[in-house]
């Protein structure tokens, strides 16, 4: 699919149903979004942000949030989650992936969820959204690298295909293949939020 279809891909907007019952509204990131991105990061707890950043700093550089907020949809894919409260509608959870500049068919995976929002789906939901657009930029390929103490995160890599590739120290580096990753995330048919994904984005499978 390519850069020609980057812009209809990055339009889309889902609004849908966390597991909870929550309202959901799942979009790509954009560079006006620099502000939520900091409120939302300000709001991990310390613990979460280490797990995120392996790092106790209380809020990444400017420069960072500037990086996570410059996607283009093709060689930086990015989502964001919005819960529809009817108050601020506060961003709660984002996911990335960056192409690797010396291969082009691979990048590297990060994803983040506000600690009052684990457990409803969340993250699952916007891997979905994630994996889709991969797939329409011909990314094939995924490293993730997370904190081995990061159980809930391992268990969820794991669960939709991610394989154990390295394990350095305390950092363990996985892969993970786009194609059967969105299969195993298809057949999560029990999550509203999962259905309601692939109805709007598989045109682009």
């Amino acid at each position: 699919m390519g850069k020609q279809n980057t812009g209809e891909f990055i339009d889309q907007i889902i609004h849908t149903t966390a597991s909870d019952g929550k309202s959901i509204c799942i979009r790509s990131i954009r560079s006006s979004d620099a502000e939520q991105m900091r409120e939302g990061i300000a709001h991990l707890s310390t613990q979460s942000r280490y797990l995120r950043f392996f790092s106790l700093q209380p809020m990444p550089s400017d420069s960072v949030i500037a990086r996570l907020v410059d996607a283009d949809g093709h060689d930086h894919i990015a989502w964001g989650a919005i819960h529809l409260d009817g108050a601020d509608n506060p961003a709660i959870g984002a996911v990335h992936a960056i192409r690797s500049t010396d291969e082009q068919r691979s990048g590297e995976f990060s994803v983040a969820i506000l600690d009052d929002f684990h457990g409803i789906g969340l993250g699952r939901m916007l891997t979905a959204v994630l994996l889709i657009n991969c797939c329409a930029e011909q990314l094939q390929v995924l490293d993730i690298q997370t904190l081995a103490e990061n159980h809930a995160a391992i268990g969820f890599i794991r669960s939709i295909g991610g394989e154990l590739k390295q394990w350095d120290g305390g950092v363990q580096d996985y892969v993970l293949e786009v194609k059967p990753a969105i299969a195993k995330l298809r057949e999560t048919s029990d999550l509203q939020g999962i259905r309601d994904i692939f109805k709007a984005l598989d045109q682009y499978l």
